[in-house]
Parts: C-alpha cells; sequence; structure tokens
C-alpha cells in the first residue's frame, strides 16, 4: 500500500526555526522528524511513499535521495503554488497506483497502529477513515460526531464551550479509497477538513472515524515541539535515540567529550562530536545536536540546542530552542518558551525571557543580537 505525506507547508508557527529547514527536517533528539515517520511507516510495511513537497523541498529531497539507503521508495512531488491538505493529495493522483491509500500529516507525531485502522476501514467498507484522538480542550480543534458504530456525523469547527458534544478530533492519519478525490478540483487549494469531508457526508458517502488511544502530539508550535522532545525522551513513545548510554538516561554520539567535573542529570541525548566543558550542568530532559559546545560552568535544561551551536562560559539555557550554528556568549540567560533561529550570536549578558523569537540573518553569517 502507497503513503502521501504531506510536508508541503511553511512551518509559520515554528518559525523563526522553519526559516531554513521544512518543518519535517527539524531535528527531534538528533534525528529529522521525517525520518522517524519514515521508520515508522516502514515498521508498518509500507514502503512505497510519496511526499506532498512545497517549501524548500531540496532539502528533503537532498536528505533521502531515493529513499533506498532508508528501506522505502519516495517519489517527491513540488506544488507550484499553495494546495492545502486535499489538493496536494490530488496534486499526486498520476503516481498512485492502488485503491486504498494512508495519507498523512507531516506534523504529527504518533504510535497509532496503521494495521489496525486498515482492518477497521475494509470491515466497515469505508470510503474515507479518520484517525481520531481525544483532548482535554477541544476548542482549538474540530470536533468530530460519530454514531455508536463509528460513522461520522458531524464535524465541528473550534466549537464553543456550549458546542462540546465530543472530546474527539481529527488527528490527521486517513485512509482513503482513490474514487473519493474525483471530488477534488485539480490545481485548485481545497482541504479535507472543510471541504472533502463535509461533502462526502452531505452526499451519504461511508466516513468513519478510527478513535485510538496510543500517543498523539502536533509538534506544529516552539512550545509542543519542545513537549515532543521531552516525552521521547522520558519514553512516552517509541523513537530510537541516536548514541551511546553513558550513564544513566544519558546518551551520547561518536567522539563526544564530557568533562569529568561536568553534571548530567537524564534523561539527555548529546549528538557526535558534543564537547561539554568543565563544570557544566545539563539536566534533563534535554537535547544538544552535533558538534556543539557546552562552556563551563553553564547550565543547559529542558532545553533543545541544534548542530553546530556554542554555548558560552556561565550560560543560562532553561525551556528554550536554539537553533543551528549559533553563538550564545558567556552569561547570556534563555528561557521561557524563548527560540533563537540558525546561525544568531547572542551577545554577552543578554537576557531572552517570554516566547521571545530571535531571527536568523538572511544570508546565514552571524548576526550579533544585543538588547
Amino acid at each position: 500500500m502507497q503513503a502521501v505525506i504531506l510536508v508541503g507547508g511553511e512551518g509559520t508557527r515554528l518559525r523563526p526555526l522553519t526559516v531554513n529547514v521544512p518543518k519535517p527536517m527539524m531535528p527531534v533528539v538528533n534525528r529529522p522528524f521525517l525520518e522517524h515517520v519514515v521508520d515508522y511507516l516502514r515498521g508498518h510495511r509500507i514502503t512505497d511513499v510519496i511526499l506532498s513537497m512545497g517549501y524548500r523541498p531540496a532539502v528533503i529531497e537532498q536528505y533521502f535521495g531515493d529513499g533506498r539507503d532508508f528501506g522505502i521508495r519516495l517519489t517527491y512531488v513540488v506544488e507550484q503554488s499553495p494546495l492545502g491538505t486535499a489538493g496536494g493529495v490530488k496534486n499526486v493522483e498520476p503516481y498512485l497506483d492502488g485503491d486504498t491509500l494512508f495519507v498523512f500529516n507531516g506534523d504529527i507525531l504518533t504510535d497509532l497502529d496503521l494495521g489496525a485502522m486498515l482492518a477497521f476501514h475494509r470491515e466497515r467498507q469505508a470510503q474515507v477513515t479518520i484517525s481520531l484522538t481525544p483532548v482535554e480542550d477541544p476548542t482549538a480543534y474540530g470536533l468530530v460526531e460519530t454514531d455508536a458504530s463509528r460513522r461520522i456525523t458531524q464535524f465541528i469547527e473550534k466549537p464553543g464551550r456550549d458546542q462540546i458534544t465530543t472530546n474527539l478530533i481529527n488527528a490527521g492519519t486517513y485512509i482513503l479509497q482513490r474514487e473519493v478525490l474525483s471530488h477534488v478540483p485539480a490545481g485548485t487549494y481545497s482541504m479535507f477538513e472543510r471541504g472533502l469531508f463535509p461533502l462526502l457526508l452531505e452526499r451519504g458517502a461511508p466516513v468513519y472515524g478510527y478513535a485510538a488511544d496510543g500517543y498523539w502530539l502536533d509538534i506544529g508550535t516552539p512550545a509542543k515541539y519542545l513537549a515532543a522532545h521531552r516525552d521521547v525522551l522520558a519514553g512516552r513513545i517509541a523513537w530510537p535515540i541516536p548514541g551511546e548510554p553513558v550513564i544513566d538516561g544519558v546518551w551520547a554520539g561518536r567522539d563526544a567529550v564530557i568533562d569529568p567535573t561536568a553534571r548530567l542529570v537524564g534523561p539527555v541525548a548529546l549528538g557526535d562530536r558534543v564537547r561539554v566543558e568543565a563544570g557544566a550542568q545539563l539536566i534533563g530532559p534535554a537535547t544538544v545536536g552535533d558538534d556543539c559546545v557546552i562552556g563551563a560552568e553553564s547550565t543547559i535544561e529542558d532545553a533543545i540546542i541544534w548542530a553546530g551551536s556554542q554555548i558560552g562560559p556561565r550560560a543560562t539555557l532553561r525551556r528554550c530552542v536554539v537553533g543551528a550554528g549559533c553563538t550564545i556568549h558567556a552569561d547570556v540567560a534563555i528561557a521561557n518558551g524563548a527560540v533563537v533561529g540558525d546561525h544568531c550570536s547572542i551577545g554577552s549578558g543578554n537576557r531572552l525571557d517570554q516566547n521571545i523569537r530571535v531571527w536568523p540573518s538572511r544570508t546565514l553569517e552571524p548576526q550579533t543580537i544585543t538588547f
């Protein structure tokens, strides 16, 4: 069976982290997120994958090639203009070779049992099956109402408190019969959620919801991106952590050097060639990418640092994300949801707090920020 992964979005909610890389290529515990999705599909014996692309497609193609090194066959289809979720799948229709296909949003971290979902789809003889997941606060999502057989009866977009009749939302994984794409106009922006799926309900088509209680997270904001790292490092979802265990709860990649006076409290993941200097503290959950330097007496806690960044002496990073190739000088403090884009240099003694976002230089040369 084929799978289509929608990876065309610009990741605007995650900027500046997505200025240089598309959202699916952002690292989650030092591996591109899309690599995890590919492994997940291969584990369910899905090895024929089509990527519906739009934003920075070359970054993805250069990493994955034809997919052979990752145990799959990849087909790339690039949108010339944004087509939406349904439009993006319609755009890959010439490359489909079967009557049934999986469709995945490229920013969902999940351990959904795809085999069980497919069995449900076939048993119900559905034209569309939508994965559903429960959430505590449904008001930020689209609710999906079903009857006792799990046939979908209604979609409610971002309901008010008085409209909440269920806590089940669209979880972003679909099984489609190819015939439903005949309702999607070619070359036109079209969404599943507000276009095709409601249309199929109006026409009485068998559209079902498959409710699952497993892990589910949309990684599309910095807060949720941090949460994904916490959950992976805590083992709440199966995810191979690169490197070898060096002490309890700490993984280190090749040629990592940890000063004996440094203090590491897991879960912590260090990439290849990371150097942790004297007196530094890394308190998990924390992830440090390849070729980073963690300066003397610095403190890293509940933070994500992308590859090639240098953290100066006595710097403090808590609950934040630092992009690739950054220089964080001595005595800098970054905390409480702050995000630093790629190739920035934060001057000594500065404080970044309360969700501030620092944008990278357009030329990719280091940009010194002094507040």
